[in-house]
């Protein structure tokens, strides 16, 4: 059975994910009620950890100081639970596939024609086709590394269904969700899975290895 989050550690996790939002949207993020959501973010702004901004685009976030803390609790998460070897193992596995995934997006928005590289109207489906199959293969080699993941961690249990669902949105002729922005389009869960296992593993974009 894999390790709960506590509360606390969630909710900040969900809110080190979205990186500024207000509760309904860490909420969903965490699989948590948007009143739980709330009464805890509340909680960290009054300890200085999130702080709120009001306005024409208002939202939590959290403050340097809830930075740290969080990278604390997760560090801890990990080795109360004995399970960081088993997520840097899966993380990696992970990373060997980011590449196809970017490509694949790639494929999804631009196509050659005549030589050139152009913008893909979605005009040739099948040449769409070709590329959701290709989504597919991707697809194949990384839902047993979120299956691994929940095993791990049951805060990561979400991502491979919401992954799969993202996939059969595309198939059925929804194309937004292969790789549109603000929506939980394939692309937007698996950049949220990526900067999820950088935070929990405590790893820097920057300093990413190159698989």
């Amino acid at each position: 059975m894999s390790a709960p989050s506590d509360t606390r550690t969630l909710v900040m996790h969900g809110l080190r994910l979205k990186g500024f939002a207000e509760a309904p949207a860490v909420g969903e993020v965490i699989a948590m009620p948007e009143a739980d959501t709330k009464a805890m973010l509340d909680q960290l702004v009054g300890e200085e950890l999130a702080s709120y901004r009001d306005g024409r685009l208002s939202g939590f976030t959290l403050t340097p100081a809830g930075r740290a803390e969080h990278a604390r609790l997760l560090a801890e998460e990990l080795d109360a639970h004995g399970v960081r070897e088993a997520v840097r193992t899966a993380y990696t596995k992970f990373l060997g596939h980011n590449g196809d995934l970017l490509s694949v997006c790639t494929a999804w928005q631009l196509r050659d024609v005549d030589g050139a590289s152009t913008i893909n109207d979605h005009s040739d489906p099948a040449y769409d086709a070709g590329v959701v199959d290709q989504l597919a293969e991707v697809h194949g080699h990384v839902a047993p590394i979120c299956e691994e993941l929940a095993r791990s961690l049951q805060r990561f249990a979400s991502y491979g269904p919401r992954l799969t669902d993202a996939l059969e949105r595309v198939r059925s002729g929804d194309i937004d969700w292969f790789t549109k922005p603000m929506i939980a389009s394939y692309h937007t869960i698996w950049f949220e899975l990526h900067e999820d296992l950088l935070a929990t593993l405590g790893i820097e974009r920057g300093q990413e290895a190159t698989p």
